[in-house]
């Protein structure tokens, strides 16, 4: 079964980063019109969808490949 963050509609980076900046700005909307509850919910949904569409990008050098092992006779 395919998960959801894996359906073809995320496939391109704007689109992930689309959902995540729509799920903030409605967060905004919500604490400026005095409504904190679902503003906290629109940041959890923020925040979920930072965790499951933007994964973090190793930096060079954090992960060596390893390294091949000696053969012994």
């Amino acid at each position: 079964m395919v998960k959801d963050s894996e359906h073809p509609f995320f496939r391109p980076l704007w689109r992930r980063i689309a959902v995540v900046a729509l799920c903030l700005f409605w967060a905004g909307i919500e604490f400026a019109t005095g409504t904190p509850f679902w503003g906290m919910i629109a940041l959890g949904a923020a925040a979920y969808g930072v965790w499951q569409f933007l994964p973090p990008t190793s930096r060079e050098g954090d992960a060596a490949p390893p390294a091949p092992a000696d053969p012994k006779e």
